[in-house]
């Protein structure tokens, strides 16, 4: 036990400073770019913005659950079914936070090759999707709160709470996974055997990652243990590209909003790229990235880093077991209203509207869905006033309420 809480340490030392730095310049983009800087630049069909939306996408650090409910907003607000489905495809395999680790623990020729990868699968996807479905009359872009000032505060908001927050439990369990890999795994276990190299290998990871919801940044430990451990280089970035790319609830969503022929190309282009950008690593590079992922574990900023992640772990778990406690708390269900809720984009908003709308006295139980904008709460007493004040000052905007009735 004494050695696992050891690679604990040392896999949060590796992780923490690239992760922290890149949810950081995150948070900076987010605050230096216009509000609408995404839709106004997906218009029109094409190769052109097929490309110009992958480009976007790349950088940004949103896992499966946020770039569904964005490509979708995308969708509707006027881009080309082609851009919306190269986004979706190309955005959640990287990330600048995921570029970062992937890069300590992985090496950087890994790291780039996997951006090179996501680029080429999100422009061939979303080409592909463009020639098989009909041109559409674009939507007229509608007005936003645009003008609304921006600085340090949001910064921290959407860097802590909208990007480590919607992610932390799969973190710490991809910690605690790469942790146990390397403490009771040993060095070249898949040697000789068929996950050491070679199609299946591929194929037995492809399988695997598709239907499973894994993080692009959280799942960077638990690659680089399994290379350890004498799994090739090529499964590994097959795991990174499929995993994150596609998931059980992506799958239903991509069928449910762009049909049966989009749902095909979709996961033929995750499924065949991944595969075929994994053979073509191991073939390149002959990648065991046996030494990759090596760093100063003892530095004072790599220390500071991993002591200031557990800190934001802890926060999120009593937060989390606040907003628990307060629901089953409040037993009182006696009054329902449904609040119209404008701003909420990924599962990390829906998260501060509840907890914020939960703080409220009189309010027992709330359901928060930030794909259709709307919060429904119970409770024994239930003033629009103060409810609106929780949800500014979490930094939304309350658009509408109706009385559910009496229960």
């Amino acid at each position: 036990m004494t050695e696992f809480v050891h690679n604990i340490w040392m896999v949060l030392l590796e992780l923490a400073p690239w992760l922290l730095l890149g949810v950081a310049i995150a948070g900076a983009l987010h605050v230096l770019l216009p509000r609408d800087f995404i839709r106004r630049h997906l218009g029109g069909r094409g190769i052109g913005s097929v490309i110009k939306a992958v480009l976007l996408g790349v950088p940004m650090p949103l896992c499966s659950c946020g770039v569904i409910p964005a490509a979708i907003g995308m969708k509707r607000e006027g881009a080309s079914d082609g851009a919306s489905v190269g986004f979706l495809i190309s955005t959640p395999q990287t990330g600048i936070d995921s570029i970062l680790v992937a890069g300590s623990f992985l090496g950087w020729p890994f790291a780039l090759f996997k951006v090179g990868a996501a680029f080429v699968t999100g422009v061939l996807g979303g080409y592909l999707t463009d020639m098989v479905v009909p041109a559409q009359t674009l939507v007229p872009e509608t007005q936003e709160d645009a003008g609304r000032k921006r600085g340090l505060r949001d910064m921290f908001e959407y860097a802590v709470n909208d990007l480590v927050y919607l992610i932390w439990r799969w973190l710490a369990f991809g910690i605690l996974v790469s942790a146990a890999i390397t403490t009771w795994v040993p060095n070249d276990f898949f040697a000789g055997t068929a996950m050491a190299g070679g199609v299946l290998a591929l194929l037995a990871v492809l399988v695997i990652s598709l239907p499973m919801y894994v993080c692009a940044t959280a799942s960077v430990p638990i690659a680089a243990a399994l290379v350890a451990a004498g799994m090739p280089a090529g499964a590994a970035l097959v795991f990174l590209m499929a995993g994150p790319a596609s998931n059980v609830a992506t799958i239903g969503t991509v069928y449910k909003a762009f049909g049966k022929r989009v749902l095909a190309i979709y996961l033929t282009v995750i499924g065949v790229g991944s595969l075929a950008f994994g053979y073509l690593f191991d073939f390149i590079l002959e990648a065991r990235i046996a030494d990759a992922g090596t760093m100063d574990h003892g530095g004072i900023l790599a220390t500071a880093a991993a002591v200031g992640l557990l800190v934001l772990f802890a926060w999120f778990a009593v937060r989390d077991l606040r907003t628990w406690w307060l629901g089953r708390a409040k037993a009182d269900l006696s009054c329902q209203m449904e609040l119209d809720v404008q701003g909420m984009t990924c599962g990390g908003c829906a998260s501060k509207v509840r907890g914020a709308l939960l703080a409220v006295p009189g309010v027992a139980t709330v359901e928060v869905s930030h794909e259709d904008g709307q919060a429904i709460l119970t409770g024994p007493k239930l003033d629009v006033g103060p409810l609106a004040d929780a949800i500014d000052k979490a930094g939304f905007t309350l658009t509408g309420n109706r009385a559910l009735g009496e229960s």
